[in-house]
């Protein structure tokens, strides 16, 4: 799978363990930064990531702050992005098959790495289930985002 992942600064460290793994596991993984420790604004990695899911440039993104709040609101400003705030297994799967989350927003602040390793392979094994029910309120969900689009 190609995937794109970026942090900012309360991120970074788990970034690079996960980019880590992800290539090893495989998987294309576009880094879209940041690099170092030094602060930096949140946003400007939330957008980049959420506008390479968007544009389909990759399947999935990873995104990851001290929280995973920031990036999340941000990422979810990009028309046709589904980001999600997970730090247990269950909402990463869940997000993808009942909501076809497409990045998945971790908090290095909050959980530890062995877990967060465990949410991203979950986030990544899980497909959109189509089902009925989950296809209607997907449906639901774009054309809200349509509706502000089209203002």
């Amino acid at each position: 799978m190609k995937i794109s992942i970026g942090s900012d600064h309360a991120g970074v460290s788990y970034k690079s363990q996960l980019t880590e793994k992800l290539r090893t596991a495989g998987h294309t993984v576009i880094d879209l930064g940041t690099e170092g420790t030094d602060s930096v604004d949140y946003p400007d990695f939330a957008h980049a990531v959420a506008t390479s899911v968007a544009t389909k440039e990759t399947e999935r993104g990873i995104l990851i702050c001290g929280s995973a709040v920031g990036v999340s609101i941000t990422a979810n400003k990009v028309p046709g992005v589904r980001a999600g705030v997970c730090h247990d297994t269950y909402s990463a799967a869940q997000g993808v098959d009942h909501d076809d989350m497409n990045v998945l927003c971790l908090g290095e602040r909050v959980i530890g790495i062995a877990l967060a390793h465990t949410i991203v392979d979950a986030f990544l094994e899980a497909n959109f289930s189509g089902a009925p029910r989950h296809q209607r309120r997907l449906d639901k969900v774009l054309a809200i985002e349509g509706k502000y689009l089209a203002t």
